[in-house]
């Protein structure tokens, strides 16, 4: 089974359109950190909801030496410094961080991990047929205020064929 590690936005947003269950669907289990679980969980909505009610598949995990979260700090979110770190730890190692901020993006694929966003999982469960349109989910993630640029939905439906 793979070890994937996924940040907080990508568990906000697929929470809050109903569909953290894509996660289970193609990963089996994954694994998020203290910071990830303490920054969804902070309030009471879908995300918190959907997150505490996946405990069976949802893994949280410490980060074993808490001195490496200084290097990243100054320019990232305690969630995205915790989810390289753990990805990162030698008894860990993780297959796939799945991270939404460039900037954490590019961190991590610069540490030399296999990185993907929502939209690269919305992609993959349409590939794999576990959802038969993005569109709808793009339009709900939208309207639960998260931003999506015209060319990245753009760039995302032609991915899609749709």
């Amino acid at each position: 089974m793979r070890k994937v590690v996924v940040n907080t936005t990508p568990i906000l947003i697929l929470g809050h359109i109903g569909k953290l269950d894509i996660l289970r669907k193609l990963y089996g289990e994954i694994y998020i950190t203290d910071a990830v679980f303490r920054e969804i969980t902070v309030t009471n909505d879908a995300a918190s909801a959907a997150l505490l009610s996946a405990k069976e598949w949802i893994h949280v995990m410490s980060i074993e030496k808490p001195q490496d979260y200084a290097m990243f700090r100054a320019k990232l979110h305690a969630g995205e410094v915790e989810t390289m770190i753990l990805a990162m730890q030698k008894d860990f190692c993780a297959d796939l961080v799945i991270l939404d901020d460039l900037a954490a993006r590019k961190t991590a694929k610069y540490l030399g991990l296999t990185v993907t966003g929502t939209m690269g999982v919305l992609l993959r469960a349409k590939q794999e047929g576990l959802i038969q349109e993005i569109k709808p989910l793009l339009d709900e993630i939208i309207a639960n205020g998260f931003y999506i640029s015209d060319k990245m939905i753009r760039m995302i439906l032609d991915n899609a064929g749709e």
